[in-house]
């Protein structure tokens, strides 16, 4: 059992911009965890911090989260243009994950924002808000990961003809996204080889989102592709976030080098999120059971 002072404790971990990035995050993803409206109380007033990779992560928490009690901050973050791009791709994409019908025609509006990755982001939260309306009532397909994501996995399996779709730039986005998403369920190198020639294409939010993938696969095979994508200065910083963040959850010796490599990068968001990776690589490459260990560690010092 949680108690309130333990939610209220986690929470001021994470709104405390003094506590190093890395813990905060740990309590970031315990709250996560533990759900309910406190965890999106607080996870909500760090919406006021200076860190856009941090704000970028609370807005995919709430969405994870699928509470319907997040929509009006994440409604917020979306049309608060002062917001980095990042943060309000994230709030948008949130907004399409916890499912609620009553969001689609702020999402249509936002779906012609001037900010390419708002827009397009708004474009696949539609579609999959739509899509849930015309299956509503069929039971959910359960697949290898738990993730909420932006788009239903592609009903077809042939690892060739999901490539095909996947790298058509003349493809609807969301068939490229369930194209994406069922390569990555489909899982193995050739899926992830495919997966990875998605890095060049040409939509950043599309190429951003291909690291998320990888980094879910943790496969091997796509560390030189990452590793290159994260050491492109002219990359969309979104795109180099994500490749970082994957290296990370891959966790192997090359990863490692990668990250260290640009742990000092001059843009904040890479900086950043090469910090959190090289915790997480320490986490996967550990003994640890449990990324989001912000309950266990209060717990010990409390002991």
């Amino acid at each position: 059992m949680v108690t309130e002072q333990e939610v209220e404790a986690i929470g001021q971990m994470l709104v405390d911009p003094q506590q190093p990035l890395q813990a905060r995050f740990r309590a970031l993803f315990t709250l996560r965890g533990l759900g309910g409206p406190g965890a999106i109380t607080w996870i909500s007033r760090a919406f006021g911090d200076d860190s856009a990779l941090l704000k970028h992560e609370l807005a995919y928490c709430l969405g994870q989260m699928q509470d319907s009690r997040a929509i009006p901050v994440l409604l917020d973050v979306l049309r608060d243009t002062r917001q980095e791009p990042m943060v309000r791709h994230e709030a948008g994409e949130a907004l399409g994950a916890i499912g609620n019908p009553d969001v689609l025609e702020v999402l249509k509006q936002y779906s012609t924002d001037p900010v390419i990755e708002v827009a397009e982001t708004c474009q696949l939260a539609v579609q999959r808000l739509e899509w849930l309306q015309q299956h509503h009532g069929e039971p959910a397909v359960a697949g290898p990961y738990l993730s909420v994501d932006p788009a239903p996995p592609a009903e077809e399996r042939d690892v060739g003809r999901l490539r095909g779709v996947l790298l058509d730039e003349a493809q609807p986005l969301f068939d490229r996204y369930r194209a994406m998403f069922a390569l990555r369920d489909a899982g193995g190198k050739e899926a992830v080889l495919a997966l990875a020639e998605g890095l060049h294409c040409g939509s950043a939010l599309f190429r951003h989102e291909i690291g998320y993938v990888l980094g879910q696969l943790q496969h091997e095979a796509a560390v030189p592709q990452l590793a290159a994508s994260l050491a492109q200065r002219a990359e969309n910083p979104m795109v180099r976030h994500e490749c970082a963040e994957a290296l990370g959850a891959i966790a192997r010796p090359a990863c490692l080098a990668a990250l260290r490599a640009h742990a000092a990068d001059p843009e904040r968001v890479v900086r950043e999120s090469c910090e959190v990776a090289l915790d997480v690589y320490e986490h996967e490459a550990g003994s640890a059971f449990q990324y989001a260990s912000g309950l266990e560690q209060l717990r010990a010092r409390r002991s």
